[in-house]
């Protein structure tokens, strides 16, 4: 099977790039959307987090733990 598989790739090289570049492309494109995620969460989302948490625990009323 693996045999005739490779001698469509051979025959079709155009088949073979589709059917195995796509899938490298979405794996790409997925990695690299992780990657602007994770910078956004980082750099972004947790510093906001970090001052809004530093500002209630000083501005806060003793009385209210």
């Amino acid at each position: 099977m693996f045999a005739a598989l490779a001698r469509l790739f051979v025959l079709r090289p155009l088949l073979s790039l589709a059917v195995l570049g796509i899938p490298v492309i979405v794996l790409i494109a997925v990695g690299l959307i992780t990657i602007w995620a994770v910078k956004f969460f980082v750099f972004i989302v947790l510093p906001i987090v970090l001052v809004v948490w530093v500002l209630r625990r000083l501005f806060s009323s003793p009385s209210n733990p």
